[in-house]
């Protein structure tokens, strides 16, 4: 439910980026971004962990039946997301001019109210997952998005036609600013209004249950009730390594930022307008689409925490290290021929989602060929990372993020220093990033649990399908080329071939068993339909 909730939020987020893109321009996009990656880190270090600590620690408490320390989990942690929420919240707004360059302030201060709100989403949507529920999260997710989407274009209009009183682009570079300035705090405000629609869904969600889970609760008969101070001390221990973990983890875009929209125009002698398109092109094009197929481990990892957890509070390690193979199996069997894909047909994809891009598509698909390479490596570490968290190992992932942004933001200040790469120079980084962590966690994973992951079918095969996949959909990407001059034209055909070859060639190549097909989205409509013609 997760994996398909989440990509389909992507495809409706990257859907409408589309319009957005050309209703504010790469500039305008470039100022978004540049305050979107600051309330990203802001968010992440206050809320956004939240709803896997709360799944982790009510999990644990309903695999021991404590239905009434859950409960008791619950409120604390409600009680800390707001407080966390309203400080976090208060920093962003009142200290948005130490984030970011003067224009895009007003874009952060938009963005400030939507962290307290989330805070609350959160707690509500890490408690449903702590029950194995991920229902309620993923239509929160879908409602959340499409409201966004919706608001967000529409608002981006409104205020450029409100300020300009036109939706021409003005001639002076002042015009142009304000203009870029105006639509990304539209589309800003689109993220909040999708942030509270979906906190509406899962406060209704939580109210027609309450009933019966007060009951449960009251009607427990645990007899050793944790205080008040154990509740707060618990979410404390839990919280903080997941908030430094994630922050760690995605604390590259706001650095890497402020390097490449401040500095680098001075090292190389840019203007700072060419360097915030440039980074509008990176951050919400090229990177926007490779974070599609990324939602599936983002799913997986999710929904991983809480059965792990439980199989480790049973000291079930069997169970445990079955389930971390299962997951990182289906997992790679999404992202390897996402990411060979990517790579293969990155030019036309762009012009297909993004056709304003065209007289930068050298730039734009140089970048997305080097970040669908981070398409198998963040997913594995992603998913990595939380099985560490659920193993209880909540520092390790923390320190190996802390030494991969080390490293790739050394690399980062070179090559835009000593190279002409422009942006395709912090696409590179990102890819070394995501590898370090993919590394580094893997192998944490190993030593934690005794757990060894099988690599033929579970990247050599895949790998070696989504080849000859690309094969036959290049060859009739091209024949259709033949016909028409239109990239786009050819791309769609391209890609519905794609799909069937590749889970054909994965059967036949005895990749995939009923188990894995049940782990991944539609499975198990596709296991019906695979008995029916006697492939499986």
């Amino acid at each position: 439910m997760l994996a398909i909730a989440g990509i389909v939020s992507r495809i409706i987020g990257l859907l409408y980026r589309s319009p957005l893109s050309e209703i504010i321009g790469d500039l305008g996009l470039g100022y978004y971004q540049s305050a979107y990656a600051f309330y990203t880190i802001i968010l992440l270090v206050s809320s956004y962990s939240i709803p896997s600590a709360v799944s982790k620690l009510i999990a644990g408490k309903l695999a021991l039946k404590e239905y009434r320390n859950a409960h008791r989990l619950f409120v604390g942690s409600f009680i800390y997301a707001l407080v966390v929420g309203t400080i976090a919240s208060m920093i962003l707004y009142f200290g948005a001019h130490f984030f970011v360059e003067e224009a895009a302030i007003p874009v952060l201060k938009i963005f400030a109210p939507t962290i307290f709100l989330y805070s609350i989403l959160g707690v509500l949507r890490g408690y449903f997952q702590a029950h194995k529920s991920m229902s309620q999260t993923s239509v929160s997710q879908v409602i959340e998005q499409i409201v966004n989407g919706l608001v967000s274009v529409g608002a981006a209009a409104l205020f450029i036609k409100l300020t300009m009183k036109t939706m021409e682009v003005p001639a002076d570079k002042e015009g142009q600013i304000l203009r870029a300035v105006r639509g990304a705090q539209g589309s800003a405000l689109g993220t909040g209004m999708g942030v509270v629609s979906a906190l509406i869904f899962m406060a209704l969600v939580y109210l027609v249950n309450r009933k019966a889970i007060v009951k449960r609760a009251e009607e427990d008969p645990t007899v050793n009730e944790d205080s008040v101070k154990q509740i707060f001390v618990s979410i404390t221990c839990v919280v903080t390594p997941f908030i430094m973990s994630t922050a760690i983890y995605n604390v590259f875009a706001p650095i890497n930022n402020k390097i490449f929209v401040e500095l680098y125009p001075v090292w190389r002698e840019v203007e700072q307008e060419v360097a915030t398109s440039h980074w509008g092109i990176f951050s919400g094009k090229a990177q926007v689409i490779s974070n599609i197929p990324i939602a599936f481990s983002s799913a997986m990892a999710a929904a991983i925490i809480p059965q792990i957890t439980r199989y480790i509070a049973a000291k079930d390690k069997p169970s445990a290290r079955a389930k971390i193979g299962l997951g990182v199996k289906s997992t790679m069997i999404i992202s390897i021929p996402s990411a060979v894909g990517i790579f293969t047909f990155a030019a036309p994809i762009i012009l297909l989602l993004f056709p304003g891009t065209r007289p930068n598509i050298g730039l734009a698909s140089h970048c997305l060929m080097a970040l669908s390479v981070s398409v198998v490596l963040i997913a594995l570490s992603t998913l990595n990372s939380s099985i560490l968290q659920s193993i209880g190992k909540l520092y390790t992932p923390i320190i190996n993020a802390l030494i991969a942004l080390v490293l790739q933001t050394i690399l980062t200040v070179v090559l835009l220093k000593f190279t002409s790469l422009d942006v395709f120079a912090v696409a590179i980084s990102y890819t070394f990033y995501a590898a370090v962590m993919a590394v580094l966690n893997q192998l944490a994973v190993r030593r934690a649990i005794g757990y060894k992951q099988e690599m033929i079918q579970t990247f050599v095969l895949p790998f070696v399908s989504s080849l000859i996949m690309c094969l036959c959909s290049y060859g009739i990407y091209r024949l259709i080329l033949m016909k028409v001059t239109d990239e786009r034209i050819a791309l769609i055909p391209a890609i519905i071939v794609a799909v069937p070859v590749y889970f054909l060639l994965l059967i036949a190549f005895k990749c995939v068993d009923e188990r894995t097909l049940r782990a991944l989205p539609g499975g198990t409509k596709t296991i019906k339909i695979l008995k029916k013609v006697h492939l499986i």
